[in-house]
C-alpha cells in the first residue's frame, strides 16, 4: 500500500508520516497476522495496548489523538485492499477507535495581536507574523509565497504553493485541495508593510551581491534561500518565551485571524475562502466556539427587524 498507492497519492510529508506509523507501530504489532486472518479484535487489542504502552521510548502510552491517526492510516490501507480484492471486507469498520478530547484552540484578540507584533518588531519574524494575522495563510504558504504572486496595486496575493519540510529536505508543492489555491485580499496595513519589505529586500539583495540566491521569495532566509518551516517555528517559540506568551504556535495566528473575522460578523463562507478550507463545514466545525455570541446577535437582529415590521404594520392599520 505504501509503495503502490500512498507514494503516488499523498504529499512527501504525509508519506513520511504514514511510513513512520506503519514501520514503527502497525507492522511490529499487527504484521504477524496474515491479511486474510486479521480480525477486528486484533486491531482493537492493538489500540488498547498502544494507549497503555505504545511509546517507543518506553515512557507509557500514546495519546488518543495519535492512536486515532494510526486507525485512519490502517483503515485507508485496508480499504484499498478491499478495492484490490485482497479482502472481502475491511476489519477496521468493526473497530471503535479512541476519541480524543477536544483540544482548546488558542486565538489572540486584537489587543493581544498588537502586543505580539510589538514584541516581534525588531526581528525578521515581524512581517511573517503580520502576514499570518492579517490573511490567515498557513506557515508553509507564507514561506512559499513569491513576489510574482503578490499584487500590491490590487491588494491581493495568489496562494499557489506550499513549502514542505521532510527528512529529504525542503520542497515546494501545490496546496492539497483546489480551494487551497486561492486569491486572498490584503488589508491596507499589510500592503504598506509589504511595500516597505520589498524595498528593504531589494537593498539587501544588492548589498549581498552574488551571495544572494534569488528565488523570488517574499520571506526567505537572509541569503535568499527558502526559510525552513521548522526554523521559523523554533524562532517563533523563542520569541513567545521572551515575550512571556504561553501556549502559542505560529499556526494559532491563522486561528486568530479567523476568530477575529467571525466575531466581527464576517460571513463564514468568506472566512472559509480566505483560509482555503475545502468546505464551509470545516470552518464552522473548527470555529464553532465563536458562534454562541454570533447566535445571540442573530437573535437580537431578527427581533429588532420583526419589531420594526410589527410597529410599521400597527401604524398602517391605525391610519
Amino acid at each position: 500500500w505504501l509503495a503502490d498507492y500512498a507514494s503516488h497519492n499523498v504529499s512527501a510529508k504525509t508519506f513520511e508520516r504514514y511510513s513512520e506509523i506503519i514501520n514503527n507501530h502497525l507492522s511490529p504489532s499487527l504484521g504477524h497476522h496474515s491479511l486474510q486472518k486479521l480480525q477486528p479484535l486484533h486491531i482493537q487489542g492493538y489500540y488498547t495496548d498502544a494507549l497503555k504502552s505504545g511509546r517507543r521510548d518506553g515512557g507509557g502510552g500514546l495519546s488518543a489523538r495519535t492512536v486515532l491517526h494510526h486507525h485512519r492510516v490502517l483503515h485507508g490501507a485496508l480499504a484499498q485492499a478491499v478495492r484490490w480484492q485482497l479482502l472481502v471486507r475491511n476489519p477496521t469498520d468493526a473497530v471503535e477507535p479512541p476519541r480524543p478530547r477536544h483540544r482548546e484552540m488558542t486565538a489572540l484578540d486584537e489587543e493581544a495581536t498588537v502586543e505580539l507584533l510589538e514584541a516581534a518588531r525588531s526581528s525578521r519574524l515581524y512581517r511573517p507574523i503580520f502576514m499570518a494575522v492579517t490573511t490567515g495563510l498557513r506557515r508553509g504558504e507564507i514561506l512559499a509565497l513569491r513576489w510574482d504572486r503578490v499584487d500590491l496595486d490590487q491588494s491581493v496575493v495568489s496562494v499557489q504553493q506550499v513549502l514542505e519540510q521532510t527528512k529529504g529536505g525542503l520542497g515546494f508543492k501545490q496546496p492539497k485541495t483546489a480551494r487551497g489555491r486561492r486569491t486572498v485580499a490584503l488589508p491596507p496595513l499589510i500592503v504598506d508593510e509589504l511595500k516597505r519589505h520589498r524595498k528593504e529586500q531589494a537593498q539587501h539583495r544588492l548589498m549581498m551581491g552574488p551571495a544572494f540566491e534569488d528565488h523570488g521569495l517574499v520571506f526567505p532566509e537572509p541569503d535568499g534561500r527558502p526559510w525552513a518551516p521548522n526554523k521559523l517555528s523554533s524562532a517563533f517559540a523563542a520569541l513567545t518565551r521572551r515575550a512571556c506568551i504561553k501556549r502559542l504556535r505560529f499556526h494559532d495566528l491563522r486561528h486568530s485571524h479567523a476568530t477575529q473575522l467571525l466575531k466581527q460578523g464576517i460571513h463564514p463562507k468568506v472566512v472559509s475562502e480566505r483560509l482555503g478550507h475545502a468546505t464551509v463545514a470545516i470552518t464552522l466545525d473548527t470555529y464553532s466556539h465563536v458562534l454562541p455570541g454570533m447566535q445571540e446577535e442573530a437573535a437580537e437582529s431578527i427581533d429588532a427587524a420583526l419589531r420594526k415590521a410589527i410597529a410599521s404594520g400597527n401604524e398602517g392599520r391605525q391610519s
